[in-house]
This record gives C-alpha cells, structure tokens and sequence, in this order.
C-alpha cells in the first residue's frame, strides 16, 4: 500500500528541491552541503570572523566573485549558508538571506526596494516594531508608508498605490490577533502594477503556510521565534521567490537595472531574477552590517530539523485552548481564526489546512483590572515578550506592545484594555487549561470581591 503523503507535502514547481521528498525529511536534509573533510553529521559552527586566503589571487577571486567560497563572516559563513539552504528550500524559495533579527529581515528587504521619495504600501495590522520602522526610521529617511486598514480589500491596496510604489507589505497571520491575510487577492493587486509583495510569515512558519505558492514574491521571517523555536537565539531570514524578471521593471528599480557596477553591468544584467537577493546582500546586509552570529544560525537550523512536530503540537493545543476560552464566563470574545464564529475561519480554512497557529488574543470582560489580576495570577504561561517558545507566553499589549499609541488608536486595531496575547508552547494542553482556569477564577473572586464592596 503507497503511504499516504498530505498534499502540502507535493512537489512545487518553484522550490529549489524538485523531487518528492516530504515537509519533515526536508527539515532535516535539504540544504546539507558536506563542506568539512572530517564529514560531521551536524552542521559545524563556523564562528570565525575571517577565513584564510590561500594565495593572493584566491583573495582577489573572493572579492571579485564573493559567491565562490568565503572571505568574512559578514559577507557569508558555511553555517548561516546552511541555513539559508533550508529554509528557502522549505519556503518554496529560489534562495534565502539570513540576518541578525526579524526586524533586520524587515529593513533589508525593504531598503533592498525603496529609497528616499519612494512609497510603501503596508497593512495596518502588523507587529508594532514593524510598524513604528516604516512610521518613523523609514519616514526620516525619506519613505513614505500608507497604511491599510482593511487588508483583504483588494481595492483599499488599490488605492493606496502611487507610481513610487516600491512594495506592498503584510503578515499571514498578523499579530496579536489571529486574523488571516487572503494572500492571493493581494498578490494579484502587486502584479498587476508590477510590484513585489513582502510577507512577514513568522506566525505561520513554512510548515502552515507557504505565501510564495500564494504569489508572494518576498518572504521575511523572525527565526527567533518558530523556526529556532527555543527562546535562545535571535535570527530573520528573507526568502527570495526568485520570480520577478527585474529588467523588465523599467526605471521603477533604477539600482537594479539602470545603475552599472565596475563590471559595467547593472546587478538586473549580472544577477538575472536573484538581482533583488543579491543586492540586498551584498548591497545593504553587507554594508549595514545586520550580521547573524554563526552560534546563533546552528540553534535556528537545530529548531527547523524538529518545527513540524513543534509547530503541529502548538496548534492542535492552541485550538483547544481557544476552544475552552470561548466557553468560559469570564470571556468576552476569542480572536482564533481555528473557531467557526471567527470572521477569518473561513479564510483559515483555505490556507492554513494543517490549523490556524498558536499565537492568538482573547478580552476580559472586565478590561484592564481583570488583565492585571489574570497576568499576575497566572503560574504556568510566562509573562514576557516573546512567540513561538516551546514555553506557553502571556502578554498584555496595550500595556506593552502597543503602549505607545493612542487609546483611540488601539480600540481601532482592535487592542482593547481586557485584550491578553498567549503564545501555546509544548505543555500538555491540559496543564495549560488548569492554569487558565486558575487565573480566570482569580479575576472571577476580584470581581466579586469589588461588587460586594470589599475591594
């Protein structure tokens, strides 16, 4: 009897592994490259800051063609290389960057598309970091961003694009509130004006989504989070989906295909459909210098040779947990696009097949006394700033994340004063409900304890 594979798991036309191979064989032995003569089965740490030339003309070729072999680790590393190997190839990528953070992978590819008195398009339900970057740094350098606030509104992005447009941007499962972003009528306004599509995917991982079989033509991730799944290291990728012809893109690119190197040749003539990739690694993480430490690229690829298995276990806990929330009296509403009442299931549904992620919000009915008396209560979920853990996280946004903006301006992104964020980590799912249960009763006795006076 042929074993049974799931459908996510069939060959792609645009991946870099054309064969059969599954999502979990992937994770563990797409990239390896046995560049040691002693043949380690792990991938080494290369934590060297240079590597030796050996003679003068091997100097010259390495920065001549940095591509062939290694001269610095903020040029390449063969461990951070080995990383970029897989996870482009589990994105369905023509190849990948590695940086030192998420918000690096935010700004690199960015800066790789737009300069000063150019434009970007933006959902506005995004993670705050993210957004504060395009409001403030890439304002003062001269980028403007519009913000979208209805996100699968093909024509609110319409209306949003000037001709220096340089990019649209949006999450797949925007933080904190498990909404899902229809990534194909959004990748169809890009094309029609010629303009890549950036996808933060860092809440769905590749093993929930891929947005380049979506049309996505870019894809950003903080590997801080799933993908090195820990809570010890930082670490962002950009995933090029290597599709966009750059010299057809006229003047809209003009440092890609109008300016020539010192070969006399634009990187669109020397890179071909890889020329965005390549400038932004040789042109903006190179010179900026968002260099990711090689100890820190071996725990990301040490996270992706088990994220399936992770990421499977965070969803099916995060659905029951979402699912008990939403029965409990304390509750006022739960946003998890995995619950049938959820504006976004059905969405859910269509591209998140395998659940909807485990990062998801929920509101007090008793605002932010309630918050506080439940965060503090809480034993089990850590309270702190942070996704993807195998630990189980709790944070209070409006206090936090998103303390910065207006009340006005949070009760429009949906960030009200009872709103809590929960990370599901690894526990058993019963654990974490008892924990709940705990912390939910804990706000019941205030409230009761308030309504009779006491408190």
């Amino acid at each position: 009897m042929p074993e049974h594979r799931d459908p996510a798991d069939a060959p792609r036309p645009e991946t870099t592994r054309p064969d059969t191979l599954g999502f979990a064989t992937r994770q563990i032995h797409a990239g390896a490259d046995r560049i040691d003569g002693h043949r380690p089965r792990a991938t080494p740490i290369y934590l060297t800051a240079g590597f030796e030339f050996a003679d003068f003309d091997q100097a010259n070729e390495r920065f001549v063609q940095s591509d062939d072999g290694y001269s610095y680790t903020r040029v390449g590393n063969p461990t951070n290389s080995a990383v970029e190997r897989r996870i482009a190839d589990l994105e369905g990528g023509a190849g990948a960057l590695l940086v030192g953070s998420g918000q690096a992978a935010v700004s690199t590819a960015v800066l790789a598309l737009a300069a000063s008195g150019d434009h970007l398009v933006s959902a506005s339900g995004i993670y705050e970091g993210s957004r504060e970057l395009f409001r403030d740094n890439f304002s003062r350098l001269g980028i403007e961003t519009s913000f979208v606030t209805e996100a699968n509104d093909p024509a609110a992005w319409e209306a949003a694009i000037r001709p220096e447009t340089k990019a649209l941007f949006a999450e797949s499962i925007p933080n904190p509130r498990n909404e899902i972003l229809d990534i194909a009528a959004v990748a169809a306004v890009a094309r029609r004006h010629g303009i890549p599509l950036i996808i933060d995917s860092t809440l769905a991982t590749p093993y929930l989504l891929r947005p380049i079989e979506h049309g996505a033509d870019v894809v950003v991730h903080s590997a801080s989070k799933f993908l090195a799944g820990h809570g010890t290291v930082l670490g962002g990728v950009i995933v090029d989906a290597g599709r966009i012809d750059w010299t057809a893109t006229g003047d809209r690119f003009p440092h890609l295909t109008r300016t020539p190197g010192s070969d006399g040749r634009t990187v669109a003539e020397r890179s071909g459909r890889a020329a965005f990739l390549d400038y932004a690694r040789a042109n903006i993480a190179l010179r900026q210098g968002p260099s990711p430490s090689p100890f820190n690229a071996f725990f990301i690829l040490q996270g992706i040779e088990t994220l399936s298995l992770r990421v499977q276990r965070h969803t099916e806990s995060a659905q029951r947990i979402a699912e008990w929330l939403a029965e409990h009296p304390a509750v006022e509403s739960v946003d998890y696009s995995g619950l049938p009442s959820s504006p976004y299931h059905a969405l859910a549904e269509r591209y998140l097949p395998r659940g909807a992620g485990s990062v998801f919000s929920f509101t007090l009915r008793g605002g932010r006394d309630a918050a506080r008396t439940f965060v503090n209560a809480v034993e089990l979920f850590t309270r702190m700033t942070h996704l993807g853990d195998v630990r189980s996280l709790v944070l209070h946004p409006a206090s936090t994340t998103h303390v910065n903006r207006t009340e006005q301006e949070r009760q429009a992104a949906g960030i009200g004063q009872g709103l809590l964020r929960l990370s599901i980590g690894l526990e058993d799912a019963d654990d974490l409900i008892a924990d709940l249960d705990r912390a939910l009763g804990a706000v019941e006795a205030a409230e009761l304890l308030e309504r009779a006076g006491i408190v």
